[in-house]
């Protein structure tokens, strides 16, 4: 039997944000599928699509503000 590691969560964010940018190595990506859980995957790009919104309503008050 192979000694297989739970997933974590910090391994489920950082595939979630590098495919945010849309830079993944294909060895990456082959082994996402025994790696990855579901549920992290949906938390982590929640967190990244709200640290995005948040980052451009800053940018957009910063350009605003008289």
């Amino acid at each position: 039997m192979v000694n297989e590691r739970k997933p974590s969560f910090l391994y489920s964010l950082k595939a979630v944000l590098w495919s945010f940018v849309g830079l993944r190595r294909k060895s990456d990506f082959e082994q996402d599928p025994g790696k990855l859980n579901p549920i992290h995957v949906i938390v982590a790009g929640l967190l990244g699509v709200a640290v995005f919104i948040g980052i451009l309503i800053v940018i957009v008050k910063i350009v605003v503000s008289p």
